[in-house]
């Protein structure tokens, strides 16, 4: 199969200074075009991933739930031993934190990233997400339409930029708790139940909007785990008092809730410059992906499993978090970490993969 675009026709580019990856180099600007789309397929990105990047290794996957379970236990055990005024805060943001590197480890499960075995990711996604009170099988399909979607205002469900129309008729408690900081950084939970504003659904609801009549069985699995686990917690209240279990896990459960809002807004917006969204025939799969961002969470990074390398992660879930660094290194020209870092930032790291296309226009 010939390539894409030819050496004549990159050398162009080249000489002109032309749009790279939806980049306008002309006149020394560095301007996103975000009406250009990239000279690029997704399958040039596809074949510069090491091979071995794509392997899913469970007994690699179930190392990260071990090591994160004795991580939670150890904390558990430090609180009730401690309990301290002075130590109960370290307690808080740790735990909190270890509960959202749960949420990754869950994530994985649901995408298929954690393994090749459908009943093991199901079984482990189950438990490590009920037990951060997410139903897992609800969450699953709604992030599947997400990342099928992201970039897309029309069907996408993170963030999405709201129509003007739909914004005024919100009430005003609506607005207070969906715009004003820092209530929007408690917004999962009311997700879970109502979606965001504009949209309706359940997470919890087999016959929800969200689901088709085959995912119902598989709703209720999962909104019975999470009962199970509202009883256990009612039950831990009557046996050690309501205080402490706010406090061993109410208050780590607000913590991975604003951890789970914050990177997730990060991920699909940019604080300096405003992230395209796509309606339409303007939306492709790609031009989606690269609206997502990289972040760098710097000592966070390997304790969250590496959901900052974003735009790798949205263009090819089915990639093992543990490979995704590496699949990001091997397919950027300056091995930085970044490989397509979004709209924000793009740059021409993945020019070269023009030249060496395989794929036909």
């Amino acid at each position: 199969m010939g390539p894409s675009i030819n050496d004549s026709f990159a050398k162009t580019m080249e000489d002109k200074k032309e749009y790279k990856n939806g980049v306008n180099a002309m006149n020394g600007q560095d301007d996103f075009d975000p009406s250009a789309a990239p000279p690029f397929r997704i399958a040039d990105i596809r074949a510069a991933i090491p091979k071995h990047c794509w392997v899913k290794n469970p007994w690699r996957s179930m190392s990260y739930v071990l090591r994160d379970v004795i991580v939670v236990f150890s904390l558990l055990a430090a609180a009730a031993y401690f309990d301290t005024w002075f130590f109960w805060p370290v307690y808080w943001v740790a735990q909190g934190t270890m509960f959202w590197a749960l949420f990754v480890l869950g994530h994985d499960c649901g995408h298929g990233s954690f393994s090749d075995d459908p009943i093991l990711n199901n079984v482990v996604g189950h438990i490590l997400h009920s037990a951060i009170l997410v139903p897992y099988h609800g969450w699953r399909i709604s992030h599947k339409t997400h990342h099928q979607n992201h970039g897309n205002v029309e069907k996408d469900e993170s963030w999405v930029p709201m129509p003007e129309k739909v914004y005024k008729d919100l009430s005003i408690r609506t607005k207070l708790l969906r715009f004003s900081i820092p209530f929007p950084l408690f917004a999962y939970p009311m997700y879970l139940w109502y979606r965001s504003p504009g949209k309706t659904g359940s997470h919890f609801n087999p016959y929800s909007s969200l689901f088709s009549p085959q995912d119902r069985k598989q709703i209720l699995t999962s909104t019975a785990c999470w009962i199970a686990m509202v009883g256990f917690l009612v039950y831990l209240s009557f046996e050690f008092g309501s205080a402490m279990t706010f406090k061993l896990y109410g208050v780590p459960y607000l913590i991975f809730v604003v951890w789970l809002d914050l990177v997730t807004y990060l991920h699909h917006h940019g604080y300096e410059r405003k992230l395209p969204w796509y309606r339409g025939k303007e939306w492709s799969y790609l031009r989606g992906g690269l609206t997502t961002v990289d972040r760098d969470y710097g000592v966070f990074n390997k304790i969250q499993h590496d959901i900052g390398t974003h735009v790798i992660h949205h263009l090819f879930p089915q990639i093992p978090h543990y490979h995704l660094v590496e699949a990001v290194d091997e397919s950027s020209e300056t091995g930085d970490w970044k490989i397509l870092s979004g709209a924000a930032e793009i740059r021409a790291d993945s020019y070269p993969l023009i030249k060496n296309s395989s794929v036909k226009p």
